[in-house]
């Protein structure tokens, strides 16, 4: 029988406490818990999160895996702000106006909520999040609703929507501008994938699987998404990218590493019309939906990690 050594060339130490800067494919045993353990790169996974207080699709989003914001959305063009400290949603202050298929980016404590529908129909409404209180800023350009966004609340980029799917705008802190269009015009597309020099537009409606990528100039099509479909959401940028749910409602996860997508696991849960947060495709957060609305939240890791061997 061949044994560890032969395979890898290092005998497996036994060892009083877990190494602290382990390599991927080292062994050991841990002779305080007497367990074996060893250091794997997780292809990635999604578990349960704490459920948003409030139920909720088409909703705006921004932060981190264990920072994020959720705020609007449906069914009743919503208002509430709900802040992820990683473990649990906490309601905060509202936004100024209450509106559904809206796009968000930024961070927790510094976001942008732009466009959608309220109960005056569609809007151009954007509105600066400082970390306390919602406060209104100048418009867009052009009214419309399920955009979506990159960036950040000083320097974002809002592209696409109904009724005008192929405009794309970009904000200075102050003020919106025009900018070059995208090739395919679409609306219910991914929001919140980049910065607003370095974008990726991911599907959408009518429904497609086209990836566009904005390098701060103009818009370039790249590879495609495995899966066609809109209304989902995602996190990352333009190469350390997740897409996950849609429409059709599915539990598809993709990951986008710069040039192509591949398929990851799968949402416990499927959903289209969710939220999403994230920094990369190793650590991201999905919450709410519709399948009906509701208030599930998964997180997604990915990456080396430890773990235990057991003889099941």
């Amino acid at each position: 029988m061949t044994t560890y050594k032969e395979i890898r060339g290092t005998n497996i130490e036994a060892v009083a406490s877990d190494p602290s800067n382990p390599v991927v494919g080292q062994v050991w045993y841990n002779t305080t818990s007497n367990v074996l353990k060893g250091f794997i790169n997780d292809p990635g996974s999604w578990s349960t999160g704490g459920n948003l207080n409030t139920a909720r699709s088409a909703l705006g989003d921004a932060g981190t895996q264990t920072a994020a914001l959720a705020f609007g959305g449906a069914p009743g063009t919503k208002n509430e702000t709900e802040s992820y400290n990683g473990t649990s949603w906490t309601e905060v202050n509202n936004l100024t106006t209450g509106r559904e298929d809206l796009s968000g980016c930024g961070t927790q404590t510094a976001a942008l909520a732009i466009a959608g529908e309220g109960s005056g129909g569609v809007a151009g409404d954007t509105e600066n999040w400082n970390g306390t209180n919602w406060t209104e800023v100048n418009n867009l350009s052009t009214v419309r609703n399920k955009t979506a966004a990159a960036g950040t609340n000083t320097a974002a980029l809002c592209f696409g929507g109904s009724p005008t799917p192929a405009d794309t705008e970009l904000w200075n802190g102050s003020n919106w501008t025009e900018v070059n269009a995208l090739n395919t015009g679409r609306t219910s597309n991914l929001g919140g994938v980049g910065s607003s020099t370095a974008a990726l537009a991911i599907g959408g409606n009518p429904a497609n699987a086209q990836t566009e990528l904005w390098n701060g100039t103009n818009w370039t099509e790249v590879n495609d998404l495995n899966t066609v479909r809109r209304y989902m959401a995602g996190a990352g940028t333009t190469t350390s990218a997740i897409v996950f749910g849609g429409f059709p409602t599915t539990d598809n996860t993709e990951l986008y590493n710069g040039t192509n997508w591949t398929i990851g696991i799968n949402l416990s849960s499927q959903r289209f019309n969710a939220g999403g947060a994230g920094t990369n495709n190793t650590s991201a957060l999905a919450f709410g939906g519709s399948s009906p609305s509701f208030s599930a939240t998964e997180e997604w890791n990915a990456g080396p990690a430890t773990i235990t061997f057991s003889d099941s």
